[in-house]
């Protein structure tokens, strides 16, 4: 299936003003260089707690981060104590040595560990014909390694999805309808209640068999994290 992976807006491609802030090293080893409209400092204390723990999912020392950015170690450990406001250049720095959408840094999480998606908001990808669509059921702005999918195919509908990255792990389990799953010419057919688990880093499709609708439930596995 394809998978709903965001995607980083481009950037601007205008020069930007810069000053450089007393103190400051041309080297990039001291304090990094002001732009002339950092980020909110309401958003400090955000940006710092997302960047903490971003970093330690990945295992990377704040040391090792500056080297895959490079930013300052010094500003990366000001930010993360919220000690400072760092501007959107270097937010940019970060989020891409950290692999993550820019959002992923600025958005702070929901209190108590819940997190709503409501169906009206739903984030749907479609087939060109319309008879396929899929529902994400998980919140695109964290890195992860598991994806939650809603899928439907209509009548007599079908999905082919080219091969994912080696290591990416389908499970799928029909929950209305009937589809046949064919995984690299391999056949199997499925009712109300089958579930089926495959490495996806070859063609499979996806074919109704039912006289109705189709709806299955969808867990991908990436073997690194994305977003």
């Amino acid at each position: 299936m394809k998978s709903a992976r965001e995607t980083r807006g481009g950037r601007s491609r205008r020069p930007v003003s810069l000053r450089q802030a007393p103190g400051d090293r041309a080297d990039g080893r001291g304090p990094e260089a002001h732009e002339t409209a950092p980020v909110g400092k309401d958003l400090t204390p955000v940006v710092g707690s997302n960047l903490r723990r971003l970093r330690g999912q990945r295992g990377l020392s704040l040391e090792k981060l500056s080297r895959l950015s490079g930013v300052s170690r010094a500003m990366l450990g000001q930010v993360e104590l919220g000690q400072s406001a760092p501007t959107i250049n270097v937010l940019w720095k970060i989020s891409s040595a950290l692999g993550v959408p820019f959002s992923a840094l600025i958005t702070a999480r929901g209190g108590g560990g819940v997190h709503v998606l409501r169906g009206e908001n739903a984030k749907l990808l479609t087939s060109h014909d319309g008879s396929f669509s899929s529902r994400a059921l998980f919140p695109f702005d964290e890195p992860r390694r598991v994806e939650f999918y809603e899928l439907r195919l209509t009548s007599g509908g079908s999905e082919r999805a080219d091969p994912h990255n080696p290591g990416t792990v389908e499970n799928l389990v029909v929950a209305e309808g009937a589809v046949e799953i064919e995984v690299a010419g391999h056949r199997e057919m499925l009712g109300r209640g089958d579930a089926i688990v495959f490495e996806a880093d070859v063609p499979h499709v996806y074919r109704n068999r039912a006289e109705r609708e189709t709806v299955m439930y969808l867990v991908m596995t990436y073997a690194d994290t994305v977003g």
